[in-house]
């Protein structure tokens, strides 16, 4: 499954009003603020993370020089993980950024490590608790394809030190382009209820939350140039037309029972969860200190997409047709489908930690826990045929002899890499840290993590050939366990009051999970381990500060799951397990400025060279080795620019992103050139009750595609693919967004 097309399918869907820095303050949208460069601080500073040019879900991808389904970013709330594991359930299925929320940030690595073991940034945001006097918050935005959100929160006092809070948000978003089959590429409702007690030496909350969503991914087709340029078509505007078969209905063979049914991508894709959260702290004397978070997750997960494999190139014994019988003569795209329906997912998960500042150490204790239960998770495959244009239509194939052709409904090799596991996991992890500011010249933050992992069920090792079915099939057992640590140390030592150099040192380790065992192939369990080093300066002038720092980091043993098209028949469709490493080191600084009154500017610069290690594999009777080759969809240049001006209850701001070429398939033989991400706004904070915004995402209406070359992974002939159709995915148009924020 090629799962990091949708780790966490994540973009701005609180564009400007709950951005990744929003506490209370709405007026302008605080993911553009400008803030001072914090170099041992526990949250990123100056990471727009809530402006997406992909897509209006949920938080962007921050770079790390990993690919995002082995170095994303991780959502919490409350201070636990949103989703115990990403698949099938995405995070974005049950959690947006929203006015519901009473504060969001951007954990930094280190913290990460620390407290969740993982490597990664990590959106941390809280639920919006009581207040003591009624209070309303709430936002409405849309756009000009139609976009509708409504976001509202309610809080306020009962009596006697109890407290309510209410909240609904709605979300429906046709996107930038119009499918045949439904009217909205994300459908989402959240609603949740709260209750909260205040005593003498802290508070509890109940908090209930219920979530509905339904998300779609669509792709482009293009004409793939020299020099890695993405031609626009006459019968395809990227961005804009749908590139789903026309009527949504896939057809598959569930894998357990071997039923046939019909499902259609507007109406079957939806996922529900409900959610509970028990939080609250208690000051356990006059130093002590304790918080606490625990959650019970129930879900009902439903994956329902399409993958654009290769362009079919005819020949003269291909027989095409539509599905009434006319021939079809143009350009074929093969297509995989997917369908996990309505898996049951359940979820316990709690963390407790103690605190303790004195007057130079601040010290953290804390214990985690999550147990997650995944009960029969299924993938279940289809192939078929459709034209290579907007909205296309499906397609018929009946080529003598051919191994390909399709059944009467225009599909074929079902369950051809379909997927099966079934048990739980448990993870029971302890923390420490500690802030010691040693003298006035040297600080360190250093902390440990050591998790008790345990996963138990079992799977099917049968080969996934066509028409397979698993449910009479002998089940094999899955039990393992490991013991895994991470750590951090993050030094500051101040040469002088304004400048000083910084050094951090990570480490983190993981193993497999149950999803290793999707496949029939026996997975590799072995330690993934991750460390990572970081040596800098920093200077902190009086009009702008400054971080640089020059960073290393490899990871071994990653799992990807390929799904590739044979480069000497397009109409040969594999699936290929690999274990693969990655080494990148880079040069990252980071530069906030303030030169004259009113305006700021952010400016980050990234360069780095990520490439993959033990990267071998065998497919379609051939080997194939591809270490040293660039990581896919990493550029080694990355800039960011965040200007900003503001006067009165005015401000202006932009955000504009550089990325240099990606490779878009294996061998690196193809690649997209480079692209600028762009958004703008303007925000008028009209009275203490409302202001009014205006976001614009790719203000200069660049087109062009970005990411990987679907079935062109071992292509080694780039000049073979000039001037022909391909297909990946891309940046949102020219959109225009509009909002009113309120707060009574």
């Amino acid at each position: 499954m090629n799962k990091n097309l949708f780790a966490l399918i994540l973009g701005a869907s609180g564009i400007l009003t709950t951005a990744v820095y929003a506490q209370d303050k709405k007026s302008v949208p605080d993911s553009v603020k400008v803030k001072t460069t914090k170099p041992a601080n526990k949250e990123e500073q100056n990471r727009n993370v809530m402006l997406n040019a992909a897509n209006n879900t949920g938080p962007r991808e921050v770079n790390i020089g990993l690919p995002a389904s082995v170095g994303g970013i991780t959502i919490l709330e409350n201070n636990l993980p949103v989703v115990h594991f990403f698949w099938p359930e995405l995070p974005t299925a049950s959690w947006r950024s929203s006015v519901s929320l009473g504060a969001t940030g951007l954990l930094k690595l280190g913290e990460v490590a620390i407290t969740q073991g993982d490597l990664g940034f990590a959106v941390n945001s809280y639920t919006r608790l009581c207040s003591d006097k009624l209070e309303i918050n709430g936002t409405a935005a849309s756009n000009q394809f139609g976009w509708l959100k409504g976001d509202i929160n309610v809080s306020g006092p009962i009596k006697n030190g109890w407290f309510y809070t209410l909240g609904a948000y709605a979300n429906y978003d046709p996107s930038t382009y119009d499918m045949d089959f439904t009217n909205y590429a994300d459908k989402t409702q959240i609603y949740r209820a709260g209750i909260s007690k205040r005593f003498k030496k802290g508070e509890i909350n109940l908090l209930y939350k219920y979530t509905k969503s339904a998300t779609l991914t669509n792709y482009s087709i293009f004409r793939y140039q020299e020099g890695g340029e993405a031609e626009e078509l006459s019968n395809f505007r990227i961005g804009r037309d749908s590139y789903f078969v026309n009527d949504g209905n896939l057809r598959f063979q569930n894998i357990l029972t071997g039923d046939f049914n019909t499902v259609n991508l507007g109406n079957d894709a939806g996922s529900t969860s409900h959610t509970i959260d028990f939080t609250g702290n208690y000051q356990l004397s006059e130093k002590w200190k304790m918080n606490f978070s625990a959650r019970y997750h129930a879900a009902k997960s439903t994956v329902l997409m399409t993958i654009p494999l290769g362009i079919v190139t005819q020949s003269a014994a291909d027989q095409f047709t539509y599905t009434d019988g006319t021939k079809y003569t143009g350009d074929v795209q093969s297509v995989l489908g997917m369908y996990s329906p309505d898996i049951p997912i359940q979820t316990l998960s709690g963390r407790v930690d103690i605190v303790n500042k004195t007057e130079k150490h601040n010290w953290r204790i804390g214990l985690t826990e999550s147990y997650y239960n995944i009960d029969k998770y299924t993938s279940s495959r289809d192939f078929f045929y459709q034209e290579a244009t907007a909205n296309p239509a499906k397609l018929l194939r009946s080529t003598p002899g051919g191994t390909s052709n399709t059944d009467e409904y225009g599909f074929y090799n079902y369950n051809v890499g379909g997927e099966y596991h079934d048990g739980w996991e448990n993870k029971l992890a302890a923390f420490f840290s500690d802030d010691w500011n040693v003298s006035d010249r040297f600080s360190i933050t250093y902390g440990l993590n050591l998790k008790y992992y345990k996963i138990n069920g079992n799977y099917h090792s049968q080969d996934r050939t066509a028409g397979i079915v698993l449910g009479d099939l002998p089940t094999t057992s899955i039990n393992h366990d490991w013991f895994q640590k991470a750590f951090d140390v993050n030094a500051v030592y101040k040469i002088t009051p304004k400048f000083g150099l910084i050094a951090e040192t990570i480490y983190t380790e993981k193993n497999g999970q149950l999803e290793s065992y999707s496949s029939s192939v026996i997975p590799n369990l072995a330690t993934i381990k991750t460390p990572y080093a970081s040596f800098g300066l920093y200077l902190n002038a009086d009009k702008f500060s400054l971080v640089s720092s020059v960073n290393y980091l490899t990871q071994n043993n990653n799992l990807k799951r390929l799904n590739l098209v044979n480069p000497e028949n397009s109409s040969d469709a594999s699936v290929a397990t690999v274990y693969y490493g990655i080494k990148t080191v880079g040069w990252t600084t980071d530069i906030v400025a303030n030169p004259f009154r009113n305006f700021s500017i952010h400016y980050l610069i990234t360069l780095q060279n990520p490439v993959y290690k033990d990267y071998t594999f065998t497919a379609f009777g051939n080997n194939y080795n591809y270490n040293g080759n660039t990581v896919l969809e990493i550029s080694k240049v990355l800039m960011e620019i965040d200007p900003s001006y503001t006067k009165d209850k005015w401000k202006l701001w932009a955000s504009i992103r550089y990325f240099s070429k990606q490779t878009a398939n294996l061998t690196n033989v193809l690649y997209f050139k480079s692209r600028i991400e762009t958004f703008a706004g303007i925000n008028y904070n009209l009275n203490k009750h409302f202001d009014l915004g205006l976001t614009v995402v790719n203000p200069l209406n660049q087109r062009g595609a970005k990411g990987t070359i679907q079935g062109a992974e071992l292509i080694t002939d780039p000049s073979s693919y000039y001037g022909t159709i391909l297909n990946g995915s891309y940046i949102r148009p020219f959109t225009a967004e509009a909002s009113i924020n309120f707060k009574f």
